[in-house]
This record gives C-alpha cells, sequence and structure tokens, in this order.
C-alpha cells in the first residue's frame, strides 16, 4: 500500500486501531509523526563496554544483570528513588531513576534479569552511577550484528525494536529511500543549498537506519542527518517569531527627538557614574526611540546592574518630546519602590509621578485617572491596573515592563492599544541564556548588561544541612548584634500535611518565641497590600531586624542594611529563584552572605543545583547551569512549553545551528514576506500548525 505523510498509522501493516489508539496518546497519529518520532540515542554494540572500563562522561552501552531492585522513600515527601545495581563479571553499578517513565516500568527487573543498558555515567560523591539510563530486558533476537542501533523512548506495550520495524513498514509505503516523498521537504531548495543542508527524506530515512561504519558520530549527534533535523525544528520557530517581529515592524510609533538637557541633568544628580554597559545599551535605546516604528527591546541584567537607571534615562528623552511614560511592575512592593526612586530623581527636573494601582481608594483613584488622561501627569507606575480598562493616556509613548516574565503578550497588547503604538522596554533581573533568548524573545532586540556598579561586593553564598542550624543562627545573631538585618525565607505560606516543609506563618512563630531579644516582621503574599507594605517599611527604617518571608520578597526589594539572606528548603526552589533572593542582600557596604539550607530529603540532582551557586555569582552562568542541567522544557515551565517542544534541538548543544536558522528565517521573509511563492507552501503550513501551537 503506498502511503502519504498524512496517512495515519493504523493503516500500517501490524499496527490496527488498537495498537493505533496507543500510539495517538503518544502523540503519533500520522505517518509524518512517525518518522518525526526521532530515536532518542544510539548504541554501538560492537563497543559494549564493561562496568570496570566505565569513566564520568562517557556514553555507552553494557550487557549485565539485575543484582538489586531497591525503593527509597524520601521523607515524608511520598517521592521514591529507584535504585537498581547491575552487574557483569568485572564489577557493580548502580542506575538511578528519581521519576518512573511509566507505571509497572519497575515491575519487570529483577534479580538474575539480563539487561542491556545505554546512558551516560555520571559521578556523583565521587561514586560511578547512571541516572535515568535507558534499561531494558536483553533478548535473544537482539543479538544483531548491527554496530549502530536506535534506541527510542519507550511506553508501556511499545517496544523500542517494534518502533523500528513500524518506521521501517512506513518508509516502505512512502516509498523511501529510492524516491523522495511528498510533502516531506519544507525547505526551499535555495536555502538547502545556501546552508549546506540535505533533504528532509534522507536525513529522516538515515536517522531511523543508520549507516554502519558512523557510530561515534551517531552517538554525539554530529552527522549531517542529525544537522538537517535540528535546523528544522530551530528555523520554524523562527520563522513564527520573525513574522512577529515584522508584524511589529507595520505599526508607527512616535518618533522620539533626542535632547540631551533633561539627560544632563539628570545625570548629574545621580550620586555615582553609570557603568560602560549601562551606557552601551541605552545608547542602542535611544537609537530605536528615533525610528518611528516600534521599539520592542528587552535589557537583561544581573540584580542590582542597574537596569532601573537606564529605564529613567531613556524616559527622559521620551518624557522632554512631550509623551507619557507607563512603568508596569509585577507587585505592589516593586511598584511602590519604582515610585519613590521616580520621585526622587524626577521631581526635581519638573516630571510629576504618580502611582496606579489597586489598593488606591476611590476618590485617589479617580483623580490619578484623570491626571493620567489629561496629560498632567508625566510618568506614571502602575501593576496591573495599568491595563484595566477606564485607564487612558493623554499621550503614551513609552511602556517600561519590570520584570516582564511575570507579564503576557496579551497583558503587553493592552497596553499597546492604550497608546498610539508606544514603544516598549521589557526588562528582567532573571538572566537567560542566548539560545533560549532567541528562541523566546525572537521578535524582541536584546540589550544585557553584563558588569555590576562599582562598589557591589560578591555575596558570599554556603550550601548547608539542617543539622548546622545552631551554627547558622549563632552566625546570624552576631550580624545582628552588630546592627545589621536579616531575611529567612520559607517555600510556604502555611503547614501542609501533604508536603513536609517547614511555613512561614509556623517558623515566624517559633523563631519570635526562640529569639526574644530581636524584633521580628512576617511576610507572604496573603496579607493585604496595606499590611505588606506597613511590614516593608519597617524593615526599611531598621525597626525590624528579621525578616520572615515567602518569596514575595524576591524582586525589586531593597535594603541596604540586610546582609544575610536565610533559605529554608533550598532544594525546593529554582536555581533563577536562589539567585533572585539572593541579590536582596549585597546592596550595601556590609559584607554579605546568603546561607541556603537544605532539607533531609534530597535528591543528588538537587543538591548539585543547590551547591553550584556557591561557585558563582553570575547570574548569566547561574542560568547556563540551570538549562543544562533541566533542560529547556523545565526551565521554561508550563506557560512556555511550545517554545521547548524540540524533539531533536537541544538549545545548550545547538547554539550554532539556532543563529544560522534564526538568520535563515529573516532571509526568507525579507525574500517572500507574506510566503505566496510556490516553493514556500509547504512550510507555510507547517509554521501555521507552530503558530497554533504557540499561541
Amino acid at each position: 500500500m503506498a502511503f502519504s505523510v498524512d496517512t495515519p498509522v493504523q493503516f500500517i501493516k501490524g499496527v490496527g486501531p488498537k495498537l493505533g489508539d496507543l500510539l495517538k496518546r503518544k502523540g503519533i497519529a500520522t505517518i509524518r509523526d512517525l518518522i518525526e518520532f526521532y530515536p532518542r540515542a544510539y548504541e554501538d554494540r560492537r563497543a559494549a563496554r564493561s562496568i570496570s572500563s566505565l569513566q564520568a562522561g562517557d556514553y555507552v552501552g553494557l550487557r549485565a544483570q539485575i543484582a538489586k531492585v531497591s525503593r527509597i522513600p524520601m521523607g515524608r515527601t511520598g517521592r521514591i528513588i529507584y535504585d537498581i545495581s547491575i552487574k557483569d563479571e568485572s564489577g557493580l553499578i548502580h542506575c538511578k531513576f528519581f521519576r518512573v517513565p511509566f507505571k509497572g516500568y519497575f515491575d519487570k527487573f529483577t534479580p538474575g534479569t539480563p539487561v542491556r543498558v545505554v546512558g551516560k555515567v555520571i559521578l556523583y560523591r565521587n561514586v560511578l552511577e547512571f541516572h535515568h539510563p535507558d534499561l531494558h530486558l536483553l533478548k535473544e533476537e537482539e543479538e544483531a550484528h548491527d554496530e549502530i542501533i536506535p534506541i527510542y523512548s519507550e511506553t508501556e506495550g511499545l517496544s523500542s525494536k517494534k518502533l523500528q520495524g513500524m518506521i521501517e513498514a512506513a518508509f516502505t509505503g512512502l516509498g523511501l529511500p529510492k524516491n523522495s516523498a511528498e510533502g516531506l521537504e519544507r525547505l526551499p531548495e535555495w536555502l538547502l543549498k545556501k546552508y549546506k543542508l540535505l533533504s528532509f527524506s534522507e536525513s529522516v530515512y538515515n536517522l531511523h537506519l543508520p549507516k554502519q561504519g558512523q557510530a561515534q558520530n551517531f552517538l554525539e549527534r554530529r552527522t549531517p542527518y542529525h544537522r538537517r533535523i535540528i535546523f528544522d525544528e530551530f528555523f520554524l520557530l523562527e520563522m513564527v517569531l520573525a513574522a512577529r517581529k515584522k508584524g511589529l515592524q507595520s505599526f508607527e510609533a512616535p518618533a522620539i527627538r533626542l535632547d540631551a538637557d533633561l539627560e544632563n541633568r539628570f545625570l548629574k544628580s545621580l550620586p555615582f557614574e553609570l557603568t560602560g554597559g549601562q551606557q552601551k545599551v541605552i545608547t542602542e535605546i535611544k537609537t530605536d526611540l528615533q525610528k518611528s516604528i516600534p521599539m520592542n527591546r528587552l535589557v537583561q541584567g544581573d540584580v542590582g546592574s542597574g537596569k532601573t537607571m537606564v529605564a529613567f534615562v531613556s524616559s527622559l528623552h521620551v518624557l522632554q518630546s512631550g509623551y507619557q511614560v507607563a512603568l508596569m511592575a509585577p507587585t505592589e512592593i516593586l511598584a511602590q519602590q519604582h515610585l519613590m526612586t521616580a520621585k526622587k530623581f524626577f521631581e526635581p527636573l519638573g516630571i510629576k509621578v504618580e502611582l496606579l494601582s489597586g489598593q488606591l481608594k476611590s476618590a485617589e483613584k479617580a483623580k490619578v485617572l484623570e491626571n493620567i488622561k489629561n496629560g498632567t501627569t508625566h510618568f506614571i507606575v502602575g501593576t496591573h491596573a495599568l491595563i484595566q480598562e477606564g485607564v487612558e493616556f493623554e499621550d503614551l509613548g513609552l511602556v517600561i515592563v519590570d520584570e516582564q516574565h511575570r507579564f503576557g503578550v496579551e497583558q503587553r497588547g493592552v497596553l499597546r492599544r492604550k497608546g498610539r503604538s508606544p514603544h516598549f522596554l521589557l526588562m528582567t533581573a532573571t538572566p537567560i541564556p542566548r539560545s533560549l533568548a532567541m528562541t523566546l524573545y525572537g521578535d524582541l532586540d536584546v540589550s544585557a548588561i553584563t558588569e555590576l556598579p562599582k562598589g557591589r561586593q560578591p555575596i558570599i553564598t554556603r550550601a548547608t544541612f539542617q543539622s548546622k542550624r545552631p551554627q547558622v543562627l549563632k552566625f546570624m545573631k552576631d550580624h545582628i548584634d552588630q546592627g545589621r538585618q536579616a531575611y529567612i525565607i520559607f517555600p510556604l505560606v502555611e503547614e501542609s500535611e501533604k508536603i513536609d516543609l517547614k511555613s512561614a506563618i509556623n517558623e515566624y512563630e517559633r523563631l519570635v518565641a526562640e529569639l526574644p531579644q530581636y524584633r521580628l516582621g512576617l511576610l507572604h503574599g496573603r496579607m493585604k497590600s496595606e499590611e505588606k507594605d506597613e511590614i516593608m517599611n519597617r524593615f526599611r527604617r531598621h525597626e525590624l531586624d528579621i525578616l520572615v518571608s515567602t518569596t514575595v520578597i524576591e524582586v525589586g526589594v531593597d535594603v541596604p542594611n540586610a546582609n544575610i539572606m536565610w533559605i529554608e528548603h533550598a532544594e525546593r526552589f529554582g536555581l533563577s529563584q536562589l539567585h533572585q533572593l539572593r541579590g536582596r542582600v549585597g546592596r550595601g557596604q556590609h559584607k554579605s552572605y546568603c546561607i541556603l539550607m537544605m532539607g533531609y530529603a534530597n535528591s543528588p540532582e538537587s543538591q548539585e543545583r543547590v551547591q553550584f551557586l556557591e561557585t558563582t555569582n553570575d547570574g548569566f552562568k547561574v542560568a547556563e547551569f540551570d538549562l543544562k542541567l533541566r533542560g529547556a522544557g523545565e526551565f521554561l515551565g508550563v506557560r512556555q512549553s511550545g517554545m521547548a517542544g524540540f524533539k531533536m534541538a537541544d538549545l545548550v548543544e545547538d547554539l550554532d545551528v539556532l543563529e544560522e536558522a534564526r538568520q535563515a528565517a529573516f532571509e526568507l521573509l525579507e525574500k517572500d514576506p507574506k510566503l505566496s511563492n510556490r516553493d514556500h507552501q509547504n512550510l507555510k503550513l507547517q509554521i501555521h500548525a507552530k503558530q497554533m501551537n504557540l499561541g
């Protein structure tokens, strides 16, 4: 039977409706889906290794026997680590699983059973082990003479061998490799030639049925077949982002006339000089502002790198040209802090600054709204209240979004419609690896401030365990006795029966009893805005010595006298979040410390993550390490999961291909903005599907 790429998989010989339903649940509905279900790894069977020959970093395949299967409970969390020890004539090694691939996966492994393991050898606490290897029962028919064997992600009832058989049958039905299957090729011929790419048909065929003699290249994903598929996956995403960027450029924004008067007066009022990094980014922003197309620029900068000053200097030119500026912050605390800073620097220059937030009383809010509408207010600081109905600007020229990852595209769109396509300046103190910036923010121009202002001291970070709590407590008390202040952060607001973690409320009450000589305050997200502001202001005024809090203080809180950040259950936080919390100290002249207190139930992976923070204060290095350790899907989280939906491409390993794909996407849109060329029709369909997936 001849197939097309859209033929349902159930029509492949030996599949049928029942197995077809199982494949659908795995996201494989058509022949295209099946042949794009790529091998997760390869095994070089001729180079099978013995356990005693293994070294850290090796990616190997070996035969062994099950020695023991253990289930290790993780405290009261309910989580289980599965530890399967395997042995051969030369020795024994442990295979650890921190999550279950599918229900019943471990039931088939019993002592004495022959197995094949494929995976990367990890050195953990000076012991070699496998983490989440490909582990399956060894069957006699597997003793093939092939050098390189594809390994697929298995699911219950669907083995790697069965998948390979179905894929071979699909290739036969499509006429591969003799013919190029219609509808498979997405890219035009000129682009394949320019970027030296193989055809899609040839690439996908060889990935599933690898040519012998290239084992090492397949193991390391360095074949031209891999490169073609990786290019495709990046290219489709970059085409969507490039199209968005082109769409934004069709709007007309106010072209800002630069005038150095206000900027010079502002810079003279500062008690410090801007860094070279800040000046470079300001120049990039001013270049954008002079254009009649909307600026859409993301400014990345580590905690304390001076992004706010960059935004304020850029605002002055917009304000001097007669337009309004709106700064949107994700929390009341951060909005209040921006308000105080803006009033301090702007009001002496004759710029009226006001706050619009949900906690304003009706009469106050009505007055602020009127001032915004008639242009009396020039610089508006606000929370989500800025995007509510009834907020009208006289002439909005620039929108600054702080901690932009807290806001969605839709929210930014609402603000855009409140002005005449205003310029947009987005800021984040959560550094993003370059590869992610090109995927998440491919429709934006990205600037980075990579240096900290002079005088900022590095924060001394130490990871430790609950057994060291008395020493940590004494260390904190010694510093408070010298006039300093401290934060103690907890992952939960209240105690939970389901999760064995300390909570802010319970621990606050215990600490008040334990430390009667000190003044403690409690801050968490369930408190009313007025209560949070009051507690935060008391801490700023040094009316409190210790602030017990949840992550509500993660962003924007600035208390120079606070020099200790103590984080409980640090293993429960993401690395970027820990880095953000750490950045709340080290803002004054005093040597500062971050203490990462881990719980008793930790996986090796979580300990490795937390301990990495001891080695660097550089947020970009933290983000790169976090991405490498967790992978793009977990790093980005659910909201951005579509951006990480790559089957083969790796945002850490394949940055060079990503850059080529991005260049090619913009190049193609320059040639054919509407993709009306006949050669681009299949690509147009694929891009539409990708757009639907991303939303």
